[in-house]
C-alpha cells in the first residue's frame, strides 16, 4: 500500500521546491510531513518519535539554508525521517530499512543531501566542523554548515571534543541542540539538569528577549557593535544564570532556548543567524513525538521505535503465539544478571545510554544503588567499570557490539592490560537486521580475540548464555559474552547455573566424513542443517565451540584427527575470526584438512532482516548444508 502525501507535500521533490511556497504555508507543510510519517511508519515500521520531534525544525533548515551546498548533518539520524521525505525520497519511502530500500540513517551514497554517513551517537559536531575548516580553507566564506545534536547525544565525550575545537576554529559552523530530554531512553546525569535548569529558568528568557532586541539594534553601528554586543551578552548571562557560560566558555555564541515547534520563529531565527559569523550554538526546545499523542504523551521509550500501529487508536500490533516462546537474549540477560547479584554482592551492572535495549533496566529497577546507565559514553562505561574492579567488584558492562567499537582502546588499555575482572556483554552481535551496517556487530569475534588476557565466548543458547555468566563469576579477568539480538530457542530457559570449564566446547551430534564447527546461536543453523542433511543419507558431526578464546585444544585434537574436511560457521565476520582462529590452530599443530568457512565477507552488508542477510551471506542452515554437500561430494570422490 503506498501512502499518498497531503496537498502540498505532494508537490515536493527537492528543497528548492519547499522554497517555493510563501512562508504563511509552513505551518501547513509541517502537518502534511508529520501526518506523512504517522501514517508510513504506523503500516511499515522504523523509528518514530525522534523524527517526529524535528519536523518544524526539518522544515525550516531546509527552508532556510541552500541545501545541499549548505552542509547539514544530522546525529544518529533517527530523526532524520523528514529531512529524507522534503529531499526527494517521498516516494520511496515505504521502503525505509526494508531490504532494497532505503536506509534508516543518512547516507552518503544515497543522497547528496546526506552530507555525512551517521548511525553512532555525537559524530555530527566533528563532522561539520570539519567541512567548514574545508570550506574556510578553500575561501567558500558565505557556506553554512550546520550539525543537529541531540541532549542525549551531546552527553558523548566526542561532542564535548569537538565543541572544543569548535570554539577556538573561528569556522562558520551552527550547532543545533535538539532538546526533548530523551536519547532512546530518558536521559541522565549532570547536563540533563544544567539543560533543564535553563530552559525553565524564567528570568533568563526574559533576559534573552532583551538581548535579542539588543542585537537587532547595535548591528546599525556598524562592525564595531560586535565586541559591544559580546560585552553586554556576557555581562547579563553571567548575572541571571550562572551555569550559563558552559557552552559560551568554550568560545560558542549561545542562542535560546527556542520553541522547537514554532516553524515560523525558526525560520527567522536561522535566516537572522546566517549574519553572525563564527561557530555558535542556537538550542531548540522540542518533544519527542510530537503532534502524535500516543507517542507525545505515552512512553517515549516505546514509541521511539514502536513497530507497526493503528495510527487511530495508537494500539501497537504485537503478535500473540499460540506456543509458549523463547525469550529474547537481552531478557535473560537482564533477568539472569538480578538472580545472580542477589547471590552475589560484588556485581554491579553499567550500560551506556542503553537499559532498556539490553535490559539492563530489570536490574535498575530492582537494585537502583548497583545498575547504573552513564549516558552515551562508552569509553567512560568500559573504564568506570575497570575503576570497580579494582576495588573487589564485578562489574557487567553491558554494550552493544557496535558502539563496543567506540571503546576499544578502554578495553585494551584499562581492562585488559592491568588484567581486572570485567564482564563484557556485548549484544546485538552479528547482524543487527534493519538499521543496517552501522549497527552490525560483525567484527567484535576479530577485534577481541587479538587482545591479551581477554576471554572471547559466545552462547548457542539461553541456557549457555545463563552458564557463560555464572562461569565468568570465578574468572579472574576480562571476560566477554556476545549474543545476538532477537530470541533465542528455549522456552524452558530457566535452568540451574552450571560450571562451564573456561575454553571448553561440547559436542552436539557425532558424526561422519564432516565437521562442522559453530561459534554461538548461528550454530542453531547447523542443528537444522544436519537434520536437512540426515534426509539424503549425510552424517555430519556438530561441535558447539563455546569458546573463540581460548579455544578448546584438546576438542580440535580429536576433530583434526578424524576429520579432514572441516565447515567453520560464525556470524561475524571472516577476516580475523572464528574460522581463522581455527585455521591458525591447525596450522600451528600441523594437522592439514580442507576447511570451509561460513560467515561474514569483506563487504559492508547492507540492511535487512536477519533471516535475509543470513542467507545472503550462506551461513543460513541451507548455506551450511550446501557447504557440508560440497565437502561430502570431494571425499566420495577421492
Amino acid at each position: 500500500m503506498l501512502i499518498q502525501p497531503g496537498e502540498l507535500l505532494a508537490q515536493i521533490d527537492s528543497p528548492a521546491d519547499l522554497k517555493k511556497l510563501p512562508k504563511d504555508k509552513l505551518v501547513q507543510i509541517c502537518d502534511e510531513l508529520r501526518d506523512f510519517i504517522v501514517d508510513n511508519v504506523s503500516v511499515y515500521g522504523g523509528h518514530f518519535g525522534a523524527s517526529l520531534g524535528v519536523v518544524e525544525l526539518t522544515v525550516a533548515l531546509h527552508y532556510v539554508l541552500n541545501t545541499p551546498e549548505d552542509q547539514l548533518v544530522w546525529d544518529v539520524g533517527h530523526q532524520a525521517y523528514g529531512h529524507k521525505i522534503l529531499t526527494g525520497r517521498k516516494d520511496k519511502f515505504h521502503t525505509n530499512r526494508i531490504y532494497g530500500g532505503i536506509s534508516g540513517f543518512p547516507k552518503r551514497s544515497e543522497s547528496e543531501f546526506d552530507t555525512f554517513g551517521v548511525g553512532h551517537s555525537s559524530t555530527s559536531i566533528s563532522a561539520a566542523l570539519g567541512m567548514a575548516m574545508a570550506s574556510k580553507y578553500k575561501g567558500k566564506n558565505k557556506q553554512q554548515h550546520v550539525a543537529v545534536i541531540g541532549d542525549g547525544a551531546l552527553t558523548g565525550g566526542m561532542a564535548f571534543e569537538a565543541m572544543n575545537h569548535a570554539g577556538v576554529s573561528d569556522s562558520n559552523i551552527l550547532i543545533i541542540l535538539n532538546d526533548n530530554c530523551m536519547s532512546i531512553d530518558p536521559n541522565v546525569g549532570a547536563l540533563k539538569d544544567y539543560l533543564t535548569d535553563i530552559t525553565t529558568s524564567h528570568t533568563y528568557n526574559k533576559v534573552k528577549d532583551e538581548v535579542w532586541k539588543m542585537l537587532g539594534k547595535l548591528s546599525k553601528f556598524g562592525s564595531s557593535a560586535q565586541e559591544v554586543i559580546s560585552k553586554v551578552e556576557g555581562a547579563i548571562k553571567s548575572a541571571v544564570l550562572k551555569q550559563s557560560n558552559l557552552f559560551e566558555s568554550l568560545n560558542l555564541r549561545y542562542f535560546g532556548p527556542v520553541d522547537g515547534h514554532d516553524v515560523n520563529h525558526l525560520v527567522e531565527i536561522m535566516r537572522d543567524l546566517q549574519d553572525i559569523p563564527g561557530p555558535k550554538i542556537l538550542h531548540c526546545v522540542t518533544v519527542k513525538g510530537k503532534g502524535y499523542a500516543p507517542a507525545e504523551n505515552g512512553n517515549q521509550t516505546t514509541w521511539h521505535a514502536p513497530g507497526t500501529f493503528d495510527k487511530v487508536t495508537g494500539e501497537i500490533f504485537k503478535k500473540v503465539p499460540s506456543t509458549p516462546q523463547p525469550p529474547k537474549y537481552q531478557e535473560v540477560f537482564g533477568h539472569t544478571i538480578v538472580e545472580l547479584a542477589e547471590q552475589d554482592e560484588r556485581i554491579m551492572g553499567v550500560t551506556p545510554a542503553m537499559p532498556s535495549g539490553s535490559s539492563m533496566n530489570i536490574m535498575m529497577k530492582a537494585m537502583p544503588h548497583r545498575a547504573f546507565d552513564v549516558g552515551i559514553a562508552e569509553q567512560h562505561a568500559v573504564t568506570v567499570s575497570a575503576g570497580m574492579a579494582t576495588q573487589g567488584l564485578k562489574p557487567f558492562c553491558n554494550i552493544y557490539s557496535s558502539f563496543m567499537q567506540r571503546a576499544y582502546d578502554q578495553v585494551i588499555h584499562d581492562v585488559c592490560l592491568q588484567n581486572l575482572p570485567v564482564v563484557f556483554c556485548l549484544d546485538r552481535a552479528g547482524f543487527a537486521g534493519a538499521d543496517g551496517p552501522t549497527h552490525h556487530g560483525a567484527y567484535d569475534l576479530a577485534y577481541f580475540r587479538c587482545i591479551p588476557n581477554l576471554v572471547v565466548s559466545a552462547p548457542m543458547n539461553e541456557e549457555e548464555l545463563r552458564n557463560m555468566m555464572y562461569s565468568s563469576l570465578s574468572h579472574e579477568g576480562p571476560y566477554s559474552i556476545r549474543y545476538p539480538r532477537g530470541k533465542g530457542v528455549m522456552p524452558e530457559w530457566r535452568t540451574p547455573f552450571q560450571q562451564i570449564p573456561l575454553g571448553q566446547g561440547r559436542i552436539v551430534k557425532e558424526g561422519e566424513d564432516v565437521a562442522i564447527l559453530s561459534i554461538g546461536h548461528i550454530g542453531n543453523y547447523a542443528v537444522k542443517a544436519s537434520e536437512e542433511l540426515a534426509k539424503e543419507g549425510l552424517n555430519p558431526a556438530h561441535y558447539d565451540m563455546r569458546f573463540v578464546k581460548p579455544l578448546d585444544e584438546e576438542l580440535l585434537h580429536e576433530i583434526f584427527g578424524k576429520f579432514s574436511k572441516v565447515v567453520t560457521v560464525e556470524d561475524g565476520c571472516l577476516m580475523g575470526g572464528f574460522g581463522s582462529a581455527v585455521l591458525e590452530w591447525m596450522m600451528d599443530h600441523g594437522y592439514q584438512a580442507q576447511i570451509k568457512r561460513l560467515g561474514i565477507p569483506d563487504a559492508i552488508i547492507e540492511h535487512g532482516e536477519q533471516e535475509q542477510l543470513h542467507q545472503l551471506c550462506g551461513f543460513d542452515a541451507a548455506g551450511i548444508a550446501d557447504a557440508v554437500r560440497s565437502l561430502a561430494e570431494v571425499a566420495k570422490a577421492k
